[in-house]
Protein backbone atom coordinates (compact mmCIF):
# COMPACT_ATOMS: atom_id res chain seq x y z
CA UNK A 1 0.00 0.00 0.00
CA UNK A 2 1.42 3.46 -1.03
CA UNK A 3 2.60 5.37 2.15
CA UNK A 4 0.37 8.75 2.04
CA UNK A 5 2.50 11.85 1.65
CA UNK A 6 3.98 13.39 4.95
CA UNK A 7 3.81 16.43 3.80
CA UNK A 8 0.09 17.59 5.06
CA UNK A 9 -0.01 19.62 8.29
CA UNK A 10 -3.67 19.47 8.94
CA UNK A 11 -6.31 16.28 8.46
CA UNK A 12 -7.21 16.52 5.03
CA UNK A 13 -6.07 14.56 2.38
CA UNK A 14 -4.63 16.23 -1.11
CA UNK A 15 -7.21 15.55 -3.28
CA UNK A 16 -10.57 15.37 -3.00
CA UNK A 17 -12.99 13.94 -6.36
CA UNK A 18 -15.96 16.83 -7.15
CA UNK A 19 -18.46 15.97 -9.30
CA UNK A 20 -17.71 19.18 -11.20
CA UNK A 21 -16.15 22.73 -10.58
CA UNK A 22 -12.42 22.98 -9.20
CA UNK A 23 -10.90 19.98 -7.66
CA UNK A 24 -10.28 20.50 -4.02
CA UNK A 25 -7.90 23.54 -3.55
CA UNK A 26 -5.13 21.80 -2.16
CA UNK A 27 -4.91 19.62 -5.64
CA UNK A 28 -5.55 22.66 -8.07
CA UNK A 29 -5.19 25.85 -8.67
CA UNK A 30 -7.75 28.63 -6.86
CA UNK A 31 -8.41 30.11 -10.51
CA UNK A 32 -12.00 29.92 -11.16
CA UNK A 33 -15.35 28.71 -9.08
CA UNK A 34 -16.93 27.69 -12.91
CA UNK A 35 -16.52 24.06 -13.40
CA UNK A 36 -13.10 22.56 -15.01
CA UNK A 37 -13.15 18.89 -16.41
CA UNK A 38 -13.20 17.02 -12.98
CA UNK A 39 -14.45 13.64 -12.30
CA UNK A 40 -17.14 12.37 -12.13
CA UNK A 41 -18.05 9.00 -9.26
CA UNK A 42 -18.32 6.33 -11.91
CA UNK A 43 -16.32 5.35 -14.56
CA UNK A 44 -17.83 4.15 -18.10
CA UNK A 45 -16.58 1.77 -20.10
CA UNK A 46 -13.54 3.11 -22.68
CA UNK A 47 -15.31 5.28 -25.89
CA UNK A 48 -15.07 4.45 -29.44
CA UNK A 49 -12.73 7.42 -30.38
CA UNK A 50 -13.85 9.31 -34.02
CA UNK A 51 -12.78 11.95 -36.09
CA UNK A 52 -16.00 13.65 -36.16
CA UNK A 53 -18.53 15.37 -36.12
CA UNK A 54 -16.79 18.44 -34.44
CA UNK A 55 -17.71 22.48 -34.80
CA UNK A 56 -15.43 24.72 -35.85
CA UNK A 57 -12.64 26.96 -34.62
CA UNK A 58 -13.75 30.35 -35.92
CA UNK A 59 -11.44 32.72 -34.48
CA UNK A 60 -8.48 32.30 -31.93
CA UNK A 61 -7.33 29.51 -34.17
CA UNK A 62 -3.61 29.48 -33.41
CA UNK A 63 -2.16 27.48 -30.41
CA UNK A 64 -2.54 29.67 -27.40
CA UNK A 65 -5.45 31.36 -28.31
CA UNK A 66 -8.35 31.94 -26.94
CA UNK A 67 -10.74 30.19 -29.63
CA UNK A 68 -14.09 30.75 -30.65
CA UNK A 69 -16.17 27.25 -31.54
CA UNK A 70 -18.92 27.82 -33.36
CA UNK A 71 -22.59 25.59 -32.56
CA UNK A 72 -22.91 21.88 -33.23
CA UNK A 73 -24.55 21.44 -36.79
CA UNK A 74 -26.96 18.66 -36.22
CA UNK A 75 -26.96 15.88 -33.70
CA UNK A 76 -23.28 14.93 -32.05
CA UNK A 77 -21.84 11.20 -32.26
CA UNK A 78 -22.65 9.05 -29.49
CA UNK A 79 -18.92 8.10 -29.66
CA UNK A 80 -15.78 10.45 -28.04
CA UNK A 81 -15.04 12.95 -31.48
CA UNK A 82 -11.41 13.76 -31.19
CA UNK A 83 -9.42 15.74 -33.45
CA UNK A 84 -6.08 16.98 -33.50
CA UNK A 85 -6.36 20.64 -34.70
CA UNK A 86 -2.52 21.64 -34.34
CA UNK A 87 -0.09 18.81 -34.09
CA UNK A 88 2.53 19.48 -31.69
CA UNK A 89 6.03 17.69 -31.48
CA UNK A 90 6.75 17.81 -27.43
CA UNK A 91 6.11 14.74 -24.89
CA UNK A 92 3.78 11.85 -25.66
CA UNK A 93 1.09 12.42 -22.91
CA UNK A 94 0.57 9.13 -21.44
CA UNK A 95 -2.19 7.60 -18.72
CA UNK A 96 -1.40 9.47 -15.36
CA UNK A 97 0.66 11.86 -16.41
CA UNK A 98 0.14 15.64 -15.18
CA UNK A 99 -0.93 17.84 -17.78
CA UNK A 100 -0.46 21.43 -18.11
CA UNK A 101 -2.63 23.33 -20.56
CA UNK A 102 -5.41 26.06 -21.60
CA UNK A 103 -8.72 24.85 -22.69
CA UNK A 104 -12.37 25.85 -23.51
CA UNK A 105 -15.37 24.18 -23.01
CA UNK A 106 -18.68 24.45 -24.53
CA UNK A 107 -21.68 22.81 -24.90
CA UNK A 108 -22.56 21.46 -28.45
CA UNK A 109 -26.18 22.39 -29.05
CA UNK A 110 -25.79 26.35 -27.89
CA UNK A 111 -22.46 26.98 -28.17
CA UNK A 112 -22.70 28.60 -24.55
CA UNK A 113 -19.14 28.63 -23.10
CA UNK A 114 -19.35 27.17 -19.60
CA UNK A 115 -15.67 27.56 -18.50
CA UNK A 116 -12.48 28.62 -20.39
CA UNK A 117 -8.64 29.00 -18.52
CA UNK A 118 -7.79 31.78 -21.57
CA UNK A 119 -9.42 34.48 -19.44
CA UNK A 120 -8.09 33.63 -16.26
CA UNK A 121 -4.75 33.63 -17.90
CA UNK A 122 -4.15 30.20 -15.63
CA UNK A 123 -3.31 27.18 -17.38
CA UNK A 124 -5.19 24.30 -15.61
CA UNK A 125 -2.86 21.61 -14.26
CA UNK A 126 -4.93 18.04 -13.87
CA UNK A 127 -3.74 14.52 -13.43
CA UNK A 128 -5.03 12.13 -16.60
CA UNK A 129 -6.19 9.59 -13.96
CA UNK A 130 -9.04 8.01 -13.65
CA UNK A 131 -11.62 9.36 -10.94
CA UNK A 132 -9.40 12.29 -11.35
CA UNK A 133 -11.11 13.93 -14.85
CA UNK A 134 -14.13 13.56 -16.78
CA UNK A 135 -13.06 10.32 -19.24
CA UNK A 136 -13.47 12.40 -22.26
CA UNK A 137 -10.16 13.99 -21.37
CA UNK A 138 -8.51 10.86 -20.06
CA UNK A 139 -9.01 9.02 -23.48
CA UNK A 140 -9.10 11.85 -25.49
CA UNK A 141 -5.72 13.52 -24.68
CA UNK A 142 -3.55 10.40 -24.26
CA UNK A 143 -1.11 9.64 -27.31
CA UNK A 144 -1.24 13.57 -28.10
CA UNK A 145 2.06 16.11 -28.42
CA UNK A 146 2.65 18.55 -26.14
CA UNK A 147 1.97 21.55 -28.15
CA UNK A 148 -0.39 20.04 -29.57
CA UNK A 149 -4.55 22.00 -29.45
CA UNK A 150 -6.98 19.07 -29.55
CA UNK A 151 -10.69 19.26 -30.38
CA UNK A 152 -12.91 16.88 -28.15
CA UNK A 153 -17.21 16.81 -28.31
CA UNK A 154 -17.74 14.56 -25.31
CA UNK A 155 -20.82 12.49 -24.79
CA UNK A 156 -22.52 12.69 -21.03
CA UNK A 157 -21.27 9.24 -21.07
CA UNK A 158 -17.88 10.08 -20.47
CA UNK A 159 -18.39 14.10 -19.44
CA UNK A 160 -20.77 14.75 -16.57
CA UNK A 161 -23.15 11.86 -16.68
CA UNK A 162 -26.62 11.59 -16.76
CA UNK A 163 -27.07 14.56 -13.90
CA UNK A 164 -25.13 17.19 -15.94
CA UNK A 165 -23.84 20.04 -14.26
CA UNK A 166 -26.76 22.71 -12.87
CA UNK A 167 -24.52 25.11 -12.12
CA UNK A 168 -22.76 25.58 -15.24
CA UNK A 169 -26.11 25.27 -17.16
CA UNK A 170 -24.60 21.47 -18.43
CA UNK A 171 -28.14 19.30 -19.18
CA UNK A 172 -27.59 15.56 -18.30
CA UNK A 173 -27.96 15.07 -21.90
CA UNK A 174 -25.40 17.79 -23.72
CA UNK A 175 -22.53 16.86 -25.45
CA UNK A 176 -20.35 19.16 -24.89
CA UNK A 177 -17.38 20.45 -26.87
CA UNK A 178 -13.27 21.31 -25.60
CA UNK A 179 -10.37 23.08 -27.10
CA UNK A 180 -7.72 22.33 -25.53
CA UNK A 181 -3.79 23.55 -25.94
CA UNK A 182 -1.63 21.16 -24.18
CA UNK A 183 1.45 23.42 -23.12
CA UNK A 184 3.54 20.72 -20.85
CA UNK A 185 3.17 17.33 -19.22
CA UNK A 186 4.62 15.51 -16.11
CA UNK A 187 4.96 12.34 -14.92
CA UNK A 188 7.61 10.47 -12.51
CA UNK A 189 10.31 11.48 -14.29
CA UNK A 190 10.16 14.83 -14.75
CA UNK A 191 12.61 17.24 -12.87
CA UNK A 192 13.75 20.66 -12.49
CA UNK A 193 15.05 23.01 -15.65
CA UNK A 194 17.27 25.42 -14.94
CA UNK A 195 20.70 26.78 -14.08
CA UNK A 196 22.73 25.33 -11.58
CA UNK A 197 23.44 27.24 -8.45
CA UNK A 198 26.66 26.80 -6.05
CA UNK A 199 26.36 25.39 -3.41
CA UNK A 200 29.50 26.75 -1.04
CA UNK A 201 28.09 26.50 2.06
CA UNK A 202 29.89 23.22 4.29
CA UNK A 203 27.54 23.82 6.92
CA UNK A 204 25.07 23.03 4.55
CA UNK A 205 23.53 19.52 2.91
CA UNK A 206 24.80 19.34 -0.52
CA UNK A 207 22.15 18.14 -3.15
CA UNK A 208 22.64 16.33 -6.27
CA UNK A 209 21.72 18.03 -9.39
CA UNK A 210 21.02 15.55 -11.59
CA UNK A 211 17.84 15.90 -13.83
CA UNK A 212 17.01 12.73 -15.37
CA UNK A 213 14.33 11.68 -12.72
CA UNK A 214 15.83 10.18 -10.52
CA UNK A 215 16.41 10.89 -6.99
CA UNK A 216 18.96 13.49 -6.04
CA UNK A 217 21.56 12.49 -3.07
CA UNK A 218 21.69 14.51 -0.05
CA UNK A 219 24.47 14.75 1.90
CA UNK A 220 24.30 16.09 5.59
CA UNK A 221 27.30 17.55 7.22
CA UNK A 222 28.15 16.06 10.30
CA UNK A 223 27.41 19.28 12.11
CA UNK A 224 25.29 21.17 14.18
CA UNK A 225 21.53 21.46 12.19
CA UNK A 226 20.35 25.21 11.64
CA UNK A 227 17.77 27.37 13.94
CA UNK A 228 16.69 28.67 11.45
CA UNK A 229 14.58 28.15 8.15
CA UNK A 230 17.40 27.31 4.97
CA UNK A 231 15.57 27.72 1.63
CA UNK A 232 18.28 27.85 -1.36
CA UNK A 233 18.81 27.28 -4.78
CA UNK A 234 20.20 24.21 -6.34
CA UNK A 235 19.13 24.64 -9.90
CA UNK A 236 17.31 27.99 -10.57
CA UNK A 237 14.85 27.91 -13.16
CA UNK A 238 13.18 30.69 -14.82
CA UNK A 239 8.99 30.20 -14.41
CA UNK A 240 7.08 31.95 -12.53
CA UNK A 241 7.65 32.76 -8.88
CA UNK A 242 5.54 30.98 -6.19
CA UNK A 243 3.13 32.76 -4.14
CA UNK A 244 2.16 32.40 -0.33
CA UNK A 245 -1.60 30.99 -1.20
CA UNK A 246 -0.25 28.97 -4.54
CA UNK A 247 -0.84 25.55 -5.17
CA UNK A 248 2.13 23.38 -6.63
CA UNK A 249 3.54 20.11 -8.25
CA UNK A 250 6.62 18.27 -6.84
CA UNK A 251 9.27 16.13 -7.30
CA UNK A 252 10.68 15.98 -3.07
CA UNK A 253 12.49 13.91 -1.19
CA UNK A 254 13.01 14.27 2.60
CA UNK A 255 16.05 12.97 5.01
CA UNK A 256 16.63 13.68 8.53
CA UNK A 257 19.30 15.47 9.77
CA UNK A 258 20.67 13.48 12.21
CA UNK A 259 21.88 10.26 10.26
CA UNK A 260 20.47 11.37 6.96
CA UNK A 261 18.24 8.78 6.57
CA UNK A 262 15.43 9.20 3.83
CA UNK A 263 11.80 9.31 5.27
CA UNK A 264 9.78 10.38 2.70
CA UNK A 265 10.22 10.95 -1.45
CA UNK A 266 7.97 10.99 -4.51
CA UNK A 267 10.66 9.44 -6.07
CA UNK A 268 10.30 6.13 -4.06
CA UNK A 269 6.21 6.30 -4.52
CA UNK A 270 6.96 6.83 -7.94
CA UNK A 271 4.20 8.76 -8.16
CA UNK A 272 4.14 13.33 -8.19
CA UNK A 273 2.60 15.23 -5.34
CA UNK A 274 0.45 18.52 -5.42
CA UNK A 275 -0.72 20.49 -2.57
CA UNK A 276 -1.39 24.10 -1.60
CA UNK A 277 1.23 25.78 0.56
CA UNK A 278 -1.54 26.70 2.59
CA UNK A 279 -2.07 22.94 3.58
CA UNK A 280 1.91 21.83 4.24
CA UNK A 281 4.22 22.19 7.52
CA UNK A 282 5.23 26.01 7.56
CA UNK A 283 8.88 25.47 6.38
CA UNK A 284 7.81 24.01 3.61
CA UNK A 285 5.17 27.30 3.04
CA UNK A 286 7.82 29.62 3.82
CA UNK A 287 10.70 27.91 1.87
CA UNK A 288 8.96 27.46 -1.75
CA UNK A 289 7.19 31.35 -1.32
CA UNK A 290 9.27 33.23 -4.05
CA UNK A 291 10.98 30.18 -5.65
CA UNK A 292 10.78 30.21 -9.36
CA UNK A 293 8.82 27.19 -11.02
CA UNK A 294 11.32 24.85 -12.60
CA UNK A 295 13.95 25.21 -9.67
CA UNK A 296 15.35 22.64 -7.33
CA UNK A 297 15.30 24.28 -4.17
CA UNK A 298 17.48 22.52 -0.84
CA UNK A 299 14.95 23.50 2.25
CA UNK A 300 16.53 22.45 6.26
CA UNK A 301 13.34 23.24 7.94
CA UNK A 302 14.07 23.36 12.05
CA UNK A 303 11.35 21.90 14.48
CA UNK A 304 9.50 24.50 15.13
CA UNK A 305 8.76 25.25 11.27
CA UNK A 306 8.35 21.63 10.84
CA UNK A 307 6.54 18.77 13.43
CA UNK A 308 8.05 19.98 16.35
CA UNK A 309 7.21 17.06 19.32
CA UNK A 310 4.31 15.98 16.77
CA UNK A 311 5.72 13.52 14.16
CA UNK A 312 3.25 11.57 11.82
CA UNK A 313 2.94 8.35 13.51
CA UNK A 314 4.83 5.75 11.65
CA UNK A 315 6.82 8.37 9.95
CA UNK A 316 10.40 7.64 11.00
CA UNK A 317 10.43 11.11 12.59
CA UNK A 318 11.54 11.78 15.88
CA UNK A 319 10.42 14.06 17.98
CA UNK A 320 12.23 18.12 17.58
CA UNK A 321 13.67 16.62 14.27
CA UNK A 322 15.39 18.83 11.70
CA UNK A 323 14.26 17.87 8.51
CA UNK A 324 16.30 18.13 5.05
CA UNK A 325 14.57 18.58 1.70
CA UNK A 326 15.23 19.37 -2.18
CA UNK A 327 12.24 19.73 -3.56
CA UNK A 328 12.16 19.95 -7.47
CA UNK A 329 8.81 22.56 -8.26
CA UNK A 330 7.54 21.32 -11.67
CA UNK A 331 4.53 23.95 -12.14
CA UNK A 332 1.83 25.89 -10.33
CA UNK A 333 -0.99 25.20 -10.11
Amino acid sequence: MRRRSLLIAVPAGLVTLAGCGDDDKSDTAKSSSSPSPSASASAPPPPKIVDGPLPAITAGTKFGEKPTVAKGSGDPSKDLAVKTVIAGGGKTVAENDYIQANYLGQVWSTAKVFDNSYDRKTPLVIQLAQGGIIDGWRYGLVGKKVGSRVEMAVPPTWGYGTQGNAQAGIKGTDTLVFVVDIENSFNSKSSAKGKDVPQSDAALPKVGTNTDGKAPSIAVPKADAPTKLVAEYVIEGDGAEVAADSSVLVQYKGVLWDGGKEFDSTYSRGQLTSFSLQQVVKGWAQGLTGKKVGSRVLIVIPPKLGYGDKPPAGSGIKKDSTLVFSVDILAKM
